[in-house]
Formats: structure tokens, sequence, C-alpha cells
């Protein structure tokens, strides 16, 4: 198809009213923008040899739905809605505007194939008594849906569905009844009801009751619909009643397989499993209610029996969760006691006696879960290391105190000191772990004006370590068109928690400079169920406050008065000379590998081996300046030459960056032991900064 042609298919007709066409699709979206480009595209395809007009409605997207439209279909017809009225309000709204004479319920997460269109209207217009049709449904592994037909859910085919009967026995008849698995997949049939997904409407089915005779002329003038989904249907189950009330009026619903389309399901409805029990088995209970009244009593309470059974898996999944990481830190620490126990000589006779496993290891394991959960090493966002290790020493210091008050447990003294080497190890090794998952920055949101949020991305880009990335903003007086720029504007304070799933936010900043503290509080209680961390924003725009901690992002400066900023205290010093005792033990075998293997690689690691015995006579510094750095430090300073820069600093904390001066001052600002051998690391994994190949 040409690009006049696309043009064409999607012309809403210029100005004024559009002329009547043979299909209307119409499409509800929410958020899943790239499957709806797609939809449209796959549905553009299936329009030749009709005159089709396209609608889609817009239920306040978040994520650039309508702005993608615009520019990849100029002249596509959009209806868009400051706030998601629901599924079923959503057609409404386009039904009232279409023009068609069969209107295509479309959902956008779907592709049609080339033939959809041509099929589904040439078997309505073959079936004068067809009030809908819809066609085979495929899930995205191309196996059949079987919502693609389906029966009522009165009150006995609701109890199969329910129970399970209707999975047991799907070839039945009776219990097979709700997605009618009895029947072929590839008969044409008469059946109950059709899935929202994809289902074709005739017009004259929304406008009267079906006609005695079927001679009827079509009118030149579309009818306005008076037949349009129930609104109080917010999402799921709308469907279902627009069949039976066209059933009612003497309409028939088919099935025919003569076409097909791939329907990726749920992805314009990701909500939670709790939400989307309650939006399911909701629509269900009201449909239930609505067509059978009384009779539906022991469906309507098996219904909010099903609601309260799948709400409380969700909160105990939730539950798990929480209690997954002190319950595997239990288990560690338990298990390790009991097997060095069993292990050490002289005392497996004792290790699986009830008064040791009792006493030992239990005391053991609880002493280390409380200190961690003491250090906040449970809270949700606190990835840190140290809370395990601190955890693992306090309870190693409790064990080894109480060994000397309590004389039962006197005999196992050795195994609380053989135990805290691989319990430590083993704690922070599964941490290690699910730290590595993830790999890249943290993203925030700020909540504020975008002056606020242009400052602090620049603060936070500029830092050599930054503890997040500024993903957009959110604001409720701003312009829509303020999304433009190096700032975009995400949407209002009403669509964070959409926001927040759609770009994957971390953390939620409130710039505190505008906003009320009643509006902070009211926004941190509504969203308190976001896996989302909430911070503020001082007035200065150098810190972000936390839960569990403060984010300095001012940037370090060491003044000339100092004193001697770059000399290691004495744990350093220590650590420094056991560094380079290593790096002489290991220097041989470097020597053989570089005469060996001849690379560059190795010669440089041999030349970084051979300086580190002046390390240990203190005429070199373990970290220091190397003299062909673009930055040498000031004398003031006192800084030496050393083996390795802190230059190295630009590629660990912030590839692609020149300054080595402000490397230097943000490795005396956090200069540790642990930021050594990483900085190390970092330089023996390539080349020393200065000397490229």
């Amino acid at each position: 198809m040409t690009t006049e042609d696309l043009h064409h298919a999607l012309d809403a007709g210029g100005n004024g009213r559009p002329e009547a066409c043979d299909v209307s699709v119409i499409i509800v979206n929410y958020n899943v923008r790239e499957f709806l480009l797609q939809a449209i595209e796959s549905v553009v395809r299936a329009t030749d040899g009709f005159s089709v007009e396209i609608i889609v409605v817009d239920n306040n997207s978040v994520d650039g739905s309508v702005e993608a439209l615009r520019r990849c279909y100029p002249r596509l017809r959009i209806i868009e809605n400051r706030e998601n009225i629901g599924f079923g309000a959503a057609n409404n709204q386009a039904i009232r505007e279409s023009t068609g004479r069969f209107l295509l319920i479309l959902n956008p997460d779907t592709i049609v194939q080339e033939d959809t269109l041509a099929e589904l209207v040439a078997f309505m217009n073959t079936h004068p008594d067809a009030g809908a049709v819809g066609c085979r449904i495929l899930n995205p592994d191309g196996t059949f849906a079987r919502e693609s037909r389906r029966a009522f859910p009165t009150p006995s085919v609701a109890f199969y569905r329910i129970s399970g009967l209707s999975r047991l026995f799907p070839r039945s008849p009776r219990f097979g009844r709700y997605n009618l698995t009895h029947l072929p997949q590839d008969e044409v049939a008469e059946v109950d009801a059709l899935s929202g997904s994809c289902m074709m409407l005739r017009r004259d089915a929304l406008c009267h009751s079906r006609p005695d005779s079927s001679e009827r002329p079509q009118a030149l003038i579309p009818r306005p619909p008076t037949r349009l989904f129930d609104e109080d249907f917010f999402m799921y189950g709308e469907d279902l009643d627009l069949c039976y009330r066209i059933q009612e009026d003497g309409w028939k619903i088919y099935y025919t397989p003569a076409t097909r389309i791939i329907h990726y399901k749920g992805e314009s409805t990701r909500k939670g499993d709790l939400r989307y029990v309650r939006l399911f088995y909701g629509a269900m209970l009201l449909f239930a209610e609505k067509h059978f009244g009384r009779r539906s009593f022991v469906l309507q309470a098996g219904l909010r029996l099903a609601i309260l059974v799948r709400a409380a898996i969700s909160v105990m999944t939730r539950t798990l969760r929480r209690v997954a990481p002190p319950a595997l830190d239990f288990f560690i620490v338990y298990a390790s006691v009991v097997v060095v126990a069993v292990l050490w000589p002289g005392t497996s006779g004792i290790a699986l006696t009830p008064r040791f496993l009792m006493t030992t290891p239990l005391a053991y394991a609880i002493a280390t879960v409380v200190q961690i959960r003491l250090s906040r090493g449970y809270a949700r966002h606190n990835r840190s290391l140290r809370p395990a290790v601190v955890g693992i020493l306090v309870a190693f210091a409790f064990m080894a105190a109480l060994s000397f008050f309590v004389k039962s447990i006197a005999f196992s003294r050795v195994v609380i000191v053989a135990t805290l080497l691989p319990a430590g190890l083993l704690l922070v090794a599964w941490r290690m772990r699910r730290k590595r998952r993830r790999t890249s920055l943290r993203r925030a949101l700020v909540v504020g004006e975008r002056v606020e949020a242009v400052g602090l991305d620049q603060t936070v880009s500029s830092h050599f370590r930054p503890p997040f990335v500024v993903a957009g903003y959110v604001n409720d007086e701003e312009p829509d068109n303020s999304a433009s720029g190096s700032m975009p504007r995400l949407g209002t304070a009403a669509q964070l928690r959409d926001i927040v799933r759609i770009h994957q936010i971390d953390e939620l900043i409130f710039a505190t400079n505008r906003l009320s503290n009643r509006t902070v509080l009211s926004l941190m209680q509504s969203l308190r169920d976001l896996p989302v961390e909430f911070k503020t924003l001082v007035a200065d725009g150098t810190q972000v406050i936390g839960k569990t901690r403060v984010d300095d992002l001012s940037i370090p400066i060491v003044p000339a008065d100092v004193g001697r900023p770059g000399q290691p205290g004495p744990i350093r010093w220590i650590a420094h000379r056991a560094i380079a005792a290593a790096g002489v033990l290991i220097w041989p075998a470097i020597w053989l590998l570089s005469v060996a293997v001849r690379g560059r690689r190795f010669a440089l690691l041999q030349d970084k081996l051979r300086r580190m015995p002046r390390v240990l006579a203190g005429r070199l510094a373990l970290i220091g300046f190397l003299p062909e750095d673009s930055f040498l430090p000031p004398d003031e300073w006192q800084l030496r030459e050393g083996v390795f820069s802190a230059s190295e600093m630009l590629t660990i904390l912030r590839p692609g960056a020149s300054d080595v001066e402000r490397a230097w001052l943000f490795y005396l600002h956090n200069q540790s032991i642990s930021l050594d051998i990483r900085l190390i690391f970092q330089s023996l994994r390539g080349l020393p900064a200065g000397r490229p190949e």
C-alpha cells in the first residue's frame, strides 16, 4: 500500500463530519504505544477494497501514544481523554462518532490478517441475521485462544468454570460450556458472546431490534446508535453484556474461523494480580446481578468467595517476598553452624543432639537476623552489603561472649569461630548476586516544576558517582507541550501510578519549594503500595533526603589548608602494605607469563608490580599520581607518585568523563579501602591512564 493509500484509509474526511463508510475500526488505547502502532499498521494492510475509518480513543496514556500517533499517522482520528474512563465508555465515544455500516471493536494489542476485514464483512453480508461476528483469536504462541467464543456465565456455567470442572472435562457439552471447548475450532457456530478484543458489530444491531424482513434497504445516512456498552462495566464483562442485549433484540452472534488475529493478552491492562481479580470477578458479579437477579444468588456468593481467595493469595505472596530475605539468612547461618559442627573433628558426636540444635545454631541465626534488621538490611531499597557483614560479626561477638556465661554451650566455641567465615561469605554472596541483576542507574522522577528537575539533572550529571538518573518530571500546571526538550514532562500527579510502571521509576523525588506538605503526604499515602522510594529535594538542590539515607550531590572541594588529605589512615596504611606484599609475591609468576606470552597487557602489569617493593619501602604510594597524568595535584595536598592513580576514577564512576582534577577531589572526599581495591582492579583490567596502545 502506498503512502497516499494509507492516508486515504485513515482520512477523517477533512472538514465537518465524514461520509458513511464500510467499516469503522475502533481502538481504545491505554499505555501500549508499540502495540498500538503495530495494530494500526495491520489494519491498514487489511483495508484494500473498503472505505475504512480508524478511530483511536486514548484513555490518558502516559507513554507517548498520542504523540506517536500524530507523528506516524497525522490524519488519524483521535479522541484524547484526560482520564481513564474505562473500556466501555471509551468505545461509546467512538461509536457515537463512527459512520461505518459495520464497527470493528479491536484491542490495541492485536494483529489482524490482511483478509480479516474482508472475511468479517463478507460474513455479515451473507448472514443478515448476524448482529455481531468474531473470528479465531490466537495467543502469541500460535495456540487457539479460548475466549474466541463464549457462553453467558449463567449460575451453572459459572459454577463449572469456578470449580474447575470445565478444565477437567473440556469436551463435555455441559462442563465445557463457558468457552465452548466441546465445539470444533474450524467450524462456524452460533454462540452467546464474543471477545471484545476483536468483535465486528452491525450498526443496525446497535440502533434497533431486528426487523422481520431482511430486505430492508440500508440507510444512506448512518443512524445514531442507541444500544451501547454499559459504562457500569469499567473493564471486562462489557462485551458479554452487549452481546446479551443484542440477542435480546432478535439478532444472532456468530463465530467464524475464516480469518485470524493475534492477541497479546493483558498488555493493555496489566496492573497486578489483585487489581485483575477485582476487575474480572467484579465484572462477572455485576453481569450476574444485572441479568439473572435472584436466580444467581449462589453464583454471586461464589464470585465473592473467589475474590476473597485470590486477594488472600496475593497478600500471602507479598508477605512471602518480604519474609524471604531474613528466612534465607536464618537458614544460611543455622545450616552453617550445623555443617561446621558435623565436619569439625571432635564435635560431630554432639552436632545433631537436640540440645545443640536448639541452642547454638538457633541463637547464632536469630542474633544475625536481628542485627541485620536493626541495621536496616531488609529495607526494600537497601542493597548494601554492610548490614550483612555487621550482622554476622555482632552475632559472632554475642555468641562468643555467651559461651563464657552459659556452660551448656561452652563446648561449641570452636564451632562459633569456624562458622564466621563460611556464613559471612554466603550472606554476602547471595546479596552480591541480587545486586548484579540491577546494573543500570536507578531512575528518578521529580514531582515539581521543570526548572527544579533541570537543576537536579544538571547537578546529578556533573557528579562522578550519581545515585540516580532523572527520567523526567510531573506537573499539573504546565502545558502539555512542555514535554519537548531535554527534560520531558511525563504527565500529571494524577497519572503517577501509570508513569511509575511505564517508565520503570525507582524513586519519586518531591521538590517541596512549590508543593505543600499536605500534597506531598497525600501523594505518598496514595502511592505507598508502589515499589518506589520516596525522597524530598532540599531547597538548594544539593541534597536528596530519603528514608534510609541522604544523597549528597554537592561537588566536593578540598581546600589547601585541609592538611594532608592524601595521607591514608593507619588501617588503610596497613592494607596498602598488604596489597603491595601480595604484588611482590606474584611478581615472579607474572614475569614468567610476560616472557612466555609477550603481550603488552602482561608487560604493563609487570611494570606495576615491579614498583611494589618501593611501596613497601615507603618511597612510592600505592594510590598516588602518575607523572604522565594530565592533572598533577598541588604540593599543598602532599601527595606522592604512586603505582595507581586516582585518574582511574574516571573509568569507574563516570565513563567518558575527562576532568581528572574533579576525579581526584571525589577520591579524596570518599577514600576508603574498598574504593582503593576497586580502583586497583579497574586499572588492572585495562591500560593505565596516559598509556594508550
